[in-house]
């Protein structure tokens, strides 16, 4: 049975990976858990494309449906090139809870993305091990 504590830090570790390799988006790191058991991961890919919690949901397929999503930044709220917002997807995914370390500044996000899983239902916890996830975006200057 993995922790809230021991999934965020898996999340920040996945993060670490492609730290300065994600071009101007963050590199960020989500973790799917069910039942104590992780049912999906990812991170930022190079480049910036995929976002982490599209590959956490790839990998998790209808597993995702009930699990919690452990998230080191707020989930984009913008589709962009045709891709549907992370928040969008984690809702149709029909997650039961997102913890997030921390908040987005950018226009992407910028509290919207945790605006929109609340609206749909889905009760976010935000700062959870901020202090450690946040030495990942130090050097995140949003547009």
């Amino acid at each position: 049975m993995i922790s809230d504590l021991e999934a965020m830090r898996r999340a920040i570790e996945l993060a670490r990976t492609h730290l300065g390799q994600t071009a101007e988006n963050p590199a960020v790191g989500c973790v799917l858990v069910r039942d104590g058991v992780i049912v999906g991961e990812g991170v930022t890919g190079i480049g910036g494309r995929p976002h982490a919690e599209e590959t956490a949901l790839d990998m998790a397929g209808k597993s995702a449906a009930g699990a919690r999503a452990i998230v080191t930044l707020e989930p984009c709220a913008h589709r962009t090139t045709g891709r549907e917002a992370c928040a969008d997807r984690l809702i149709a995914a029909a997650v039961t809870e997102v913890v997030v370390s921390c908040t987005d500044p950018s226009v992407h996000a910028a509290g919207e993305g945790v605006a929109r899983l609340e609206l749909a239902g889905i009760p976010v916890r935000l700062g959870f091990l901020k202090e450690e996830a946040s030495v990942l975006y130090v050097d995140y200057r949003p547009s």
